[in-house]
């Protein structure tokens, strides 16, 4: 039995449709009740991931736990304290929960963590690397670390096998956030000033995320180790904007403002961290998932547009 939390977000549900697709015996973790599933998917409903969460119902015969519950991270904060928030859940949760799988007799534990873990950037041509020392800039990136960090001692003392992926920005259909603003845009025929970025960035289609979870589930090389995965094709914003207009059908109409510019732009409007990620480069290397997992991610990045485009395309028709 494979319990999957997070079983109604972004990622949690492709995972759970996926392996019902395989006739994989699922037990999936939800906050509400009346949530869909795919037919033959137990549903485990629970109050959330905290410090006194009792998993003793859920856990019950159980092999495998794939963790993709979380507090998120959210571009605008109005918490007293996110760092305290991001602890209670991703940190005080996480680590209640494995506490209770190693003693309910769980083999592996497969946490999807965030590639914040290593930082926000990188020079362009020197990608992070699974074994770069962490660099979190932001309390969700901290958190993440600290239960990469709990979740290690755990392993460390009770025999737990943890499997831990960061991926970086995911998309897919039914993507939100920036990434489906950006759609929008496109499919507008909008003028965007992103005609001259010559930046690189690695994305993760959803479906070449969940590929890659779904090896970590049973590899036996993956026990205990740390991945990281992207589509292995690293883009520009001004290419991707380029093949997400193609995909969407909508020809992109890019103006070619220098990137200094747009940075300068943002720093007077009070949004650096925009143009951080609309300029500036992140990059993953993911040979050590590839070499060691005999690994490669099922999807090219156009064929990923593809369905994110369809996924909006549906949605709008709605």
């Amino acid at each position: 039995m494979i319990l999957v939390t997070g079983a109604t977000g972004f990622v949690g549900r492709a995972l759970v449709t996926k392996l019902a697709q395989e006739h994989v015996a699922i037990r999936a973790c939800v906050r509400r009740q009346g949530a869909a599933m795919p037919d033959g998917v137990q549903i485990s409903q629970i109050d959330g991931l905290s410090a006194d969460q009792d998993w003793g119902a859920a856990m019950a015969d159980v092999s495998t736990v794939v963790h993709a519950a979380a507090r998120v991270h959210v571009m605008e904060d109005n918490a007293a304290d996110p760092l305290v928030e991001y602890r209670r859940t991703n940190v005080a949760g996480t680590l209640q929960m494995a506490e209770q799988a190693a003693a309910a007799g769980v083999s592996r534990f497969v946490f999807i963590s965030s590639i914040k873990v290593n930082g926000e950037a990188t020079e362009r041509g020197r990608p992070f690397l699974a074994s770069d020392s962490p660099a979190p800039l932001d309390p969700y990136g901290v958190s993440k670390m600290e239960a990469e960090e709990g979740l290690r001692e755990i392993a460390r003392r009770t025999g737990l096998e943890v499997v831990i992926i960061r991926p970086p920005l995911v998309y897919g259909p039914g993507v939100k956030a920036n990434f489906q603003s950006m759609m929008r845009w496109l499919d507008r025929g909008i003028p965007l000033p992103f005609g001259d970025i010559h930046n690189a960035r690695s994305l993760v289609a959803l479906d070449n995320l969940v590929a890659l979870i779904v090896v970590c589930i049973s590899h036996p090389a993956a026990a205990n180790e740390t991945f990281l995965v992207s589509d292995d094709e690293d883009l520009s914003t001004t290419e991707l904007l380029r093949r997400m207009g193609a995909a969407l059908g909508r020809p992109a109409r890019l103006i070619p403002l220098p990137a200094a510019l747009l940075q300068f732009g943002a720093r007077l409007a009070g949004k650096p961290a925009i143009a951080q990620r609309l300029c500036g480069s992140l990059q993953v290397d993911i040979s050590k998932t590839k070499e060691l997992l005999a690994w490669n991610p099922p999807l090219s990045v156009d064929e990923g547009l593809r369905q994110a485009a369809e996924g909006y395309r549906s949605e709008a028709s709605i």
